[in-house]
């Protein structure tokens, strides 16, 4: 598995646990507004960082943390993602996984093999092909698309706990554009949304637009109707 960074400690990105967040190389979309290209674009010269140094952390960290969040990039293109995750089930740590929901396969072993305690899919944008083509960088295909909607169907049968969770922005979402994603998981336990960051280095253009406070005001509003939203 390839491994391009590694935080050693965190207190928000698993729900009630410290963790440490590992991120791989490598992902199967280009969306603009990805701010961790060296993760994402084979051009980007980036030092990986070995599995050794990753489970010499975790052993002397015993106590310490609690949880390893898995991230990217997108992590179950990784054939060995399953074997890493073991090796860290049998050191006492609970596993998150964040991925974009495009390997159903992958996905579908992990949950039924309880590998993962909880999953954090990332919706980029309604359940509409030519929207979401848009939102991931024109590289969608109708396999993967599919896969997505597996994946949400499949967290929606609550055999692991998650959350589904968006990146809004002017350029992609209207309101209606999120509450059509609210309807597709209803009776999610709760729907995250967080405004395009502004501050950092993108795949795409610079310059996405945040949702304005009064318009996400309305989109909590709408959505909440289908599921709960909160903000991030």
């Amino acid at each position: 598995m390839r491994i391009g960074g590694f935080q050693k400690l965190s207190l928000v990105d698993y729900p009630g646990k410290v963790s440490c967040i590992v991120f791989t190389i490598g992902c199967d979309f280009r969306c603009p507004c990805c701010y961790v290209p060296q993760l994402v674009l084979p051009e980007k010269k980036l030092k990986e960082i070995s599995i050794n140094e990753i489970f010499s952390f975790l052993q002397k960290n015993k106590g310490l943390n609690e949880a390893v969040v898995i991230t990217g990039g997108e992590p179950t293109l990784h054939p060995d993602l399953p074997e890493f995750i073991r090796r860290v089930k049998t050191m006492g740590y609970s596993v998150a996984l964040e991925t974009n929901g495009t390997n159903f396969r992958m996905l579908k072993n992990l949950v039924e093999e309880k590998l993962v305690n909880y999953v954090e899919l990332d919706i980029k944008n309604r359940l509409d092909f030519e929207k979401y083509d848009l939102t991931v960088g024109g590289v969608l295909t109708k396999e993967l698309f599919e896969n997505v909607k597996k994946s949400i169907k499949l967290l929606l049968k609550g055999k692991v706990a998650y959350e589904f969770r968006t990146t809004v922005m002017k350029e992609f979402h209207t309101v209606e554009d999120i509450v059509e994603i609210a309807k597709a998981i209803k009776g999610a336990k709760v729907y995250y949304l967080q405004n395009v960051r502004t501050d950092v280095e993108v795949i795409g253009k610079k310059g996405f637009t945040p949702i304005d406070e009064e318009t996400l005001k309305k989109i909590i509003k709408e959505a909440s109707n289908f599921v709960k939203v909160v903000k991030r």
